[in-house]
This record gives C-alpha cells, structure tokens and sequence, in this order.
C-alpha cells in the first residue's frame, strides 16, 4: 500500500472540523436533484440522434435561474449538436480552481431491449431507471444540484469551482474535454480534477464494502479487423469464406488470456481487498500479490470479470458485419474489437498482439481512432501514469467517508475502463475518480439492459458531493 500509505500515514481525523457539513438533504434539494435528474434522462443524448448542447442549455438556464451571472455559465462546442456547458462558481481565490467534469453523452439504447423505455424517467422498486442513470447522468445531476445549493446559500469557496458537463466520452468525433482543453483551455484550467464517472461506493447485500477511488486508469482503444473476398454465388460455396476467417480468429480471442501483470494501483488494490474479503478469495488476492504470484489464485480470480480485467489487458468482439445479399458469398466480413490496455503498453503493442492472436493473414488489424479514422498503425504512447494522491483530496474524503460510511476503507483503484481523465491527466491536470453514489458488485448495469441506480443510493450521493465539495473548498 505504498501510494496510499504515504499519503494518510499519520492522518488523524478530526470530525469536528467539518460539523458544519453534517446536515443532510432536505425535501427541497431532494426535489431539486430529482427534477435535474429526471430532466437529463429524458434528453436524448446518444451520438447517433441525440444531442448534448439541448442538455447543456438545460443545465445551463438552471444555473443562471440560480443566481449565475450569464458570463460564468457558457455553452460552446465544435457544432450545434456537441455543445458543452462550463460553468463557474466564483470562490475567494486563495486557492487555484478545481474542476468538476462530467459526460453528457449515453451509449446506444433500443427500446426493444428493455423492459422500460431507456429514455423515460422510471421509478419502481426502489430504482431510478434510464440511460444513463448509473453512466453517469446521476452525477451530472449531482454536481449541477451541488453548485446550484452552494450559490442558493451564498457559500464562498476558497477556490473558483468549474464545472464542466461535455459532449462524446461514450463515442463520436467531438470529445468535449479534448476540445476545450485544445480550444479554450483558459475556462476549464485548475490545479487538479474530480471525475464522478470513475470511483464509488460499493455495496455486497446492500452493505458496503469500500469507497473506491480511481486513481488510474486503462487505455482505450478500437480495432477493425477484416477479411476480403472475391465472394462469388451461394451454392458454389468456397472454404475461403470471409465471415470463417473472421470468425475462426475471434474464437481464437476469445479463448486467449493477456498476461497477468499488477501496477502499483492494483497492487495496493489487492492488498486492501484481501483484507475485506474472505476464505479463498482473500487467500486469492494475498497470493497474486506474493512474489512469485501464485497461478492457481490468479487463474481462480480471474473468474472475476472484475478481477481478470484489474490485473490483464482486455480484447473483446463488440460489433460485426459481414456479407451484401442473402445469396451470395460474403465479399468483406468486419469486426470491431475493442481493448482495455494496462498502463505501460501502446495501442500498438496490442495491434500488433491481435495480429498473433487471430494466427491469419487474411484478416487485417487496423486501428480507429477517436474521429472514426482507420489507421495501418496504432499511436505507440502507453497511457498515463497513476495520478499522485493529494492530502487535500484524500484528507476530505477520508473525513465524508467516515462520516457516510463509518469503518469503510478507501482503496485507490485503476478503472478498468476509460474516462474523460486521459484528457485532463494529459492536460498537467490530476484527476481523481471519486464518486458518493453506491453500487452492488453485482448489479454494475452501465452501457446495459435496465440500466438503474437506487433511489436512497442517489440521494445519498447527492449528500455526499456536497459535504465534499465543501470540505475541499474550505480547508486552512
């Protein structure tokens, strides 16, 4: 536990300090965090037909109903569809700003494939469903609420507050943090970043179990791969069919395992857990973290979708297309590909991987960049390293979270997926995944069928962002 230890070593935590910030949500604010909720979800804003810039606005007229002047809530984008809100909290400026970011973009949703409309704000059995309600509208939410209370009650910060609600983290060509950082990096430029899209509470049988927080993350990245074939007519068929090569390589993927490999994130991740857990899997987790690891631990964890994907770069066959008629042979068969590479390897590295896993040089890797491009070669950078753990995030979260959560431990983890962080790491701008609403370990439904979060889990995230916003905000 070397990069949390050194950090909270001698830490002794001083609930008075903070007592003002005790008070839970009343029914206004519940309201309040309920409308904006409520509102956001039923905003289309997936790539194909949606747009973040009505989102924007919405949020944006919120703000200034507040009490925000005009000129500290903006919305700009690269087109009319992508806009991005940036807005201001204006704070004593003894401290240089922080910045809150949050995607207001959702994944692809059919109708067809869920039991409720996605785009409908639902309500039953102790749920919030809709696009988006886990990834990550209720955190938008949350800090739209969060800064709207904050001016209400005439709370001065020590700092400039920013926040930032964007367009294109799910997909598409206008990623909002990338262009604002590139285009008008002055509105969003702070001493460092909180991200809601990463960390949390989770829960085992509504209990929980730790407060994660992410301090690092995996490297995104999509390849194409394809085959191409002369075709010809569907009675003559040929064993140089396009669709078996393709197909023959992805069942190759599918059975192959990258190596096991532990950052030091998800070493201190480990250990921590194995002192949560029990029985074999606390054996587990002490033994992948013993040098040498154990190969039986790392092969029963990896069980774990969760587990397997903390310690190992991941490949998985998330779309294909194949053929142009009924009756004849298929012509070109496509697939993407989509990887979650460790930090410390390249998008190349991992092309190049693909190209020995699929074993056919009949099928082509080719890498697709953010703006759809297809690429011969993958960019060679290897992500960005783990961000440094401040005392003045830990130290506030360390104080919420044991007033929240009393007994439950804070673990620095690495997102097994991928954030608008890369954006702001990569800025000089440390970002720091931490978010107050819970999940179960096993009810994790972003990008899914029903999507949801808990009713009393999103309230009490709203609770949570604003005692810690605070406390970060008004520290000696």
């Amino acid at each position: 536990m070397r990069i949390w230890q050194s950090v909270v070593s001698g830490v002794l935590l001083s609930l008075a300090a903070i007592g003002a910030l005790h008070g839970q949500s009343d029914g206004s604010t519940k309201q309040l965090a309920h409308d904006i909720f409520k509102q956001l979800i039923e905003i289309n804003t997936t790539d194909s037909v949606g747009s973040t810039t009505l989102a924007a606005e919405a949020m944006a007229k919120r703000l200034r109903d507040a009490g925000f002047p005009a000129s500290d809530v903006q919305v700009l984008g690269p087109n009319e569809r992508k806009g991005n809100l940036v807005a201001r909290l204006r704070g004593t400026g003894a401290h240089r700003p922080i910045l809150l970011i949050g995607h207001l973009d959702v994944v692809e949703a059919r109708r067809e494939d869920w039991s409720v409309d996605p785009f409908q704000f639902t309500e039953k059995d102790g749920y919030f469903y809709g696009r988006g309600t886990q990834d990550m509208k209720d955190s938008d939410a949350i800090m739209v609420t969060t800064l709207i209370r904050m001016k209400q009650e005439g709370y001065l910060p020590d700092r400039d507050t920013i926040l930032a609600l964007t367009a294109d983290e799910e997909g598409g060509k206008s990623n909002g943090v990338d262009w604002l950082v590139r285009n008008h990096r002055d509105l969003i430029d702070a001493e460092f970043v909180l991200n809601p899209d990463g960390g949390g509470v989770y829960t085992r049988n509504d209990k929980p179990v730790m407060m994660s927080l992410d301090a690092s993350e995996k490297l995104y990245s999509d390849f194409e791969l394809e085959v191409k074939n002369p075709g010809g007519h569907s009675s003559l068929p040929v064993p140089d069919n396009a669709i078996y090569h393709l197909t023959d390589g992805l069942s190759r993927l599918e059975q192959y395992r990258f190596p096991f490999e532990l950052t030091e994130v998800t070493r201190a991740f480990f250990e921590q857990m194995a002192a949560i857990e029990t029985g074999q899997t606390s054996a587990d987790m002490k033994a992948i973290v013993s040098n040498p690891p154990d190969p039986a631990a790392v092969k029963r964890l990896s069980s774990s979708p969760l587990y397997n994907a903390t310690f190992r770069t991941t490949c998985v066959a998330t779309r294909l297309d194949a053929g142009h008629a009924n009756n004849a042979l298929p012509q070109r068969a496509r697939a993407i590909v989509n990887c979650r590479i460790l930090p410390g390897h390249s998008r190349e590295e991992v092309r190049k991987e693909l190209l020995c896993i699929l074993a056919d040089p009949e099928v082509t890797v080719d890498f697709v960049s953010n703006k759809g491009e297809i690429l011969a070669n993958a960019p060679a950078d290897q992500g960005i390293p783990p961000t440094p753990l401040r005392r003045d995030v830990m130290f506030p979260l360390e104080q919420v979270t044991q007033q929240m959560w009393p007994g439950v431990r804070i673990i620095p983890t690495m997102a097994t997926g991928a954030s608008d962080g890369v954006y702001t790491n990569g800025a000089g701008m440390p970002t720091y995944g931490i978010s107050g609403v819970s999940l179960d370990f096993d009810d994790v439904r972003a990008h899914g069928r029903d999507e949801r979060v808990g009713i009393e889990s999103y309230y009490k995230g709203v609770d949570f962002y604003y005692r810690f916003l605070k406390a970060v905000t008004s520290q000696p």
